[in-house]
């Protein structure tokens, strides 16, 4: 059985195909939408297009996890993480641009990679992680003048 991350790799690389180096870039997230129940991951354009889907094994019944979406992030950012640099930085598409994960309603739950406008690349968990900390420190300096 191949590893799911492996699997989510190929699927990244299918994925990229359909956004060559060479072509002209277009405004676009891709969208990476997981199912629990079935072990599906389907990759979408920001466009609803469907660009690749997979099915995990060993995902399959997976809302039976209560923390199956937290379980399952890492491995996907990972996935990406490993074959960012020869795939996923090379797809033509114009910054900024997001890897996004949905749940199956379409709900998005974090982000999973994130390229700005600077060609800074981040893998972090959401844009709004820590923002509370981040606030109240911006607001305390302010309130010392």
């Amino acid at each position: 059985m191949i590893a799911p991350e492996k699997q989510i790799q190929r699927a990244l690389r299918h994925v990229a195909e359909r956004f060559p180096k060479e072509s002209e870039p277009v405004l676009s997230d891709i969208i990476i939408r997981v199912f629990p129940h079935s072990g599906e991951i389907k990759f979408y354009d920001d466009d609803e297009r469907e660009l690749m889907r997979i099915v995990i094994e060993e995902w399959i019944h997976g809302s039976r996890d209560e923390h199956f979406y937290e379980k399952v992030t890492p491995i996907i950012r990972n996935a990406i993480s490993q074959v960012r640099k020869e795939v996923v930085d090379q797809m033509s598409l114009l910054r900024p641009y997001t890897f996004v994960m949905q749940d199956e309603d379409g709900d998005t739950l974090t982000d999973l990679y994130i390229v700005d406008d600077n060609e800074t690349t981040i893998l972090s968990g959401s844009l709004m992680e820590g923002i509370d900390e981040d606030l109240e420190a911006f607001f305390n300096e302010l309130m010392k003048d």
